[in-house]
């Protein structure tokens, strides 16, 4: 029937760069261009030195090592381009960041699955690889090692169960089985009997172990030749020049071996490469490092039919297993020239030992590795799930409950983040999230009035704290310890606490603290005027419009409004493009405020050209939230800096759904326009399921809301912001529902 993936995206380094990835890379592409034509394979080649090769059109993109937006670019390019899977070529090297970490950015924003092949597995990881390794363990689908030594290591090391390992060699070239004597003349080799050694040359190839072997071969056969073939490698040559070639030239004088060792210092294609290797009589692995996996130059010896001597590495120990090459000791040049004067002197055995060699590697062809690598993208393409979808007027709504907010807090506030459910108190608090939480004590219907004038207080106090009255500034952030980290916070933050005490001047349940929120904003609202950021502008005119609402007239809150009302109106109009009604030439976080500061303005100060403006702005970003499906899709945080650019839909934060629902409900109090309602819930929906991965975010138990949506499913941490922002949602459909339900429609009624 053929295979079922039709469409792949390949990363790993790519002729013409000059390593065994690269090789390996292009040769799998290759192969599966030869086995399979009708696979596309989209190839993203791994740079050093971006801009430095001329790669083939077969290359549709490249990813700086060290950049990080490079890997997200690349995520959105795979992402868009409607491959159906990932595969992987890793080596810890190849990659930017502490251990390549910087790979985990692209694999955590795509969302089809992965394949990786892991060219090292690492017996004893470094913190870093480890931590870097069961990310990419986690993320995978299939991990594919070269040796079953590989998968015993995954299963011991890391944990990893047995039925997510393939084993698959290495891939080799198919040619036939040919007589030294035909190819030895091209390279004036006529009766030598060749040793070679193949590769890039470095320290861990183990050479002087070799050229110490040979004065004892070549007196046993003086027209004996070691030739050491391959270039130096190139993050070698960028160190120290040749300075690792100039010690063995010197080894070899030393030792009197100028007629019997020759370097061949280029990096040869790999035509050139398999005949070099058919003019060999011999190979010689002397690797040093027992840990060695993979070993290409070795399964292409094998493939030739060459007779090969090695120091049994992993990849050595299962390749030449049951009398297929020869194993010696490491560092053991003695053994190397017994057993290669062995070879040498008996004809008859060299070449029974080469015939195994062949037959054994015609397991490796490349058609096969393709052939199984396909297999395995077959079998996992039924991984990624057929969701399936319920009909948005069939979601429920929730009941606000302050169940996850008081998991969340203790005497001193709100801490800001978890470990999934759990409070983590390394990162302490911040008046943010308790400027929210103080905003829920005012808007939650059926609590406790004991438990809301405890948690009210609670909030309230970190809020007071938090006024720097010697900085004229909130603070924003403080330790568990109940040490401030800061003498002042960001400007959002100080619009958000701005915020905060004109919603609970205006709705807080108790008298006595509408009281202290209306004087505090009174002594610290001022300090809206020092902001420059449009978002905080923005936040403090939702406090503004409030207080304004508590206590009509207040001066201070219309000219807050006036000011910064006309500020968005003329920066509209400096940013405005024909496809482009927004405020500012990117998107960023909780947009919908902007509009929504508008609306309330309008609504305070009698402006029709506020309103209108917020209606104008608040239908584009609408639009702009919207995925093809109807469904709602928040601003994802990889939009955030992208100018005049549509946005992308990943990372999905709760923070954007809870603003559009009160910027929409904003809107519908203004107009009296029911599609006002009906946006607000679709925004809210997204809590619920209705949204791009068909999974909900929102917590029934408990009132517990997932920090995101990720292209690979939900961000299970549940922070403050994001328990914040689902309770306050819900106690903005409660409201509607409970005011308007011939508008909203049935479905709103409260679960």
């Amino acid at each position: 029937m053929g295979p079922r993936i039709r469409h792949l995206a390949l990363i790993g380094n790519f002729l013409p760069r000059k390593c065994g990835i690269a090789t390996f890379t292009t040769d799998t592409f290759t192969a599966l261009a030869e086995r399979y034509p009708g696979i596309q394979v989209d190839v993203y080649a791994m740079d050093d030195l971006p801009g430095h090769y001329a790669y083939p059109p077969q290359v549709t993109g490249s990813i700086a090592q060290n950049d990080r937006s490079a890997y997200l670019e690349t995520a959105r390019k795979i992402e868009a381009s409607g491959a159906e899977a990932l595969w992987i070529q890793h080596e810890y090297g190849i990659f930017g960041g502490a251990a390549g970490e910087l790979l985990l950015a692209l694999t955590d924003r795509v969302s089809v699955p992965v394949i990786v092949t892991l060219h090292t597995v690492l017996e004893r990881p470094s913190a870093d690889e480890r931590r870097v390794m069961e990310a990419l363990i986690r993320r995978a689908s299939t991990l594919i090692v070269m040796a079953e030594k590989g998968r015993e290591i995954l299963k011991r090391v890391h944990g990893v169960e047995d039925g997510k390992i393939e084993v698959i060699p290495h891939g080799v070239p198919d040619r036939a089985f040919a007589d030294t004597a035909a190819f030895k003349p091209q390279y004036g080799w006529e009766g030598r009997d060749v040793i070679l050694t193949f590769g890039l040359l470095a320290p861990s190839k183990g050479i002087e172990t070799m050229i110490e072997a040979m004065p004892a071969v070549a007196a046993a056969h003086p027209n004996a030749l070691y030739v050491i073939l391959g270039a130096t490698h190139p993050h070698l040559v960028a160190h120290e020049g040749e300075a690792y070639r100039d010690r063995l030239k010197a080894q070899i004088v030393a030792l009197g071996l100028q007629d019997n060792v020759a370097f061949v210092n280029r990096f040869v294609e790999q035509s050139d490469l398999l005949d070099y290797l058919q003019a060999a009589d011999i190979y010689a692995t002397p690797y040093p490092n027992p840990a060695q996996i993979t070993s290409g130059t070795l399964s292409y010896a094998v493939s030739m039919g060459k007779p090969v001597v090695s120091t049994p590495y992993v990849h050595a120990t299962e390749i030449l297993d049951q009398d297929h090459g020869v194993l010696v000791d490491f560092s053991d040049s003695a053994a190397f020239s017994r057993e290669i004067n062995r070879l040498l002197g008996d004809k008859e055995a060299r070449l029974a030992l080469a015939r195994r060699a062949y037959d054994r590697g015609r397991t490796m062809l490349w058609t096969r590795l393709a052939e199984r690598a396909i297999d395995a993208f077959d079998a996992i393409l039924d991984e990624k799930p057929h969701r399936i979808r319920t009909a948005a007027n069939e979601l429920p709504t929730l009941s606000p409950v302050l169940t996850a907010v008081e998991r969340m807090s203790d005497a001193t506030g709100m801490l800001q983040h978890s470990i999934y459910s759990v409070p983590d108190r390394r990162h302490g608090y911040c008046i943010d999230d308790n400027a929210r939480a103080l905003i829920l004590m005012s808007k939650i219907d059926d609590v406790d009035e004991t438990e809301r004038d405890r948690w009210t207080a609670i909030y309230g106090g970190f809020v007071q704290h938090a006024w720097n009255p010697d900085k004229r500034k909130f603070r924003n952030f403080m330790n568990f310890d109940r040490t401030w980290c800061e003498d002042e916070g960001s400007e959002d933050s100080n619009g958000r606490a701005i915020w905060a005490l004109g919603v609970t001047a205006r709705d807080a349940r108790a008298q006595k603290h509408r009281d202290w929120a209306s004087v505090l904003f009174d002594e610290t609202a001022s300090i809206a005027f020092d902001l420059g950021s449009p978002r905080a502008h923005a936040f403090a005119m939702l406090g503004a419009a409030a207080m304004a609402e508590a206590h009509p007239g207040h001066a201070l809150s219309r000219e807050i409004l006036t000011r910064f009302g006309d500020e968005l109106v003329a920066l509209l109009e400096r940013t405005r493009r024909p496809a482009w009604s927004w405020f500012e030439i990117v998107l960023a976080y909780d947009n919908a405020r902007l509009p929504e500061a508008l609306l309330r303005a309008g609504k305070v100060l009698g402006r029709q050209d506020f309103l209108d403006t917020g209606l104008e702005t608040l239908a584009w970003i609408a639009e702009r939230q919207t995925s093809p499906e109807g469904r709602f899709r928040a601003v994802g945080t990889e939009s955030f800096g992208r100018e005049y650019a549509e946005p992308l839909p990943f990372d999905q934060q709760p923070l954007e759904a809870q603003a559009t629902i009160d910027a929409c409900l904003a809107a519908h109090e203004a107009t009296g326009e029911g599609r006002w309602a009906e946006e607000a819930m679709r925004a809210y929906r997204w809590y619920l399921g209705a949204n791009d991965l068909d999974t909900p975010l929102a917590s029934v138990a408990d009132g517990g809301c997932f920090d995101g949506l990720m292209p690979t499913g939900l961000n299970r941490n549940q922070g403050a912001e994001s328990i914040l922002a689902l309770q306050l949602a819900n106690c903005a459909i409660s409201a509607l529902s409970k005011r308007n339900k011939s508008v909203a429609g049935p479905e709103l009624a409260v679960a």
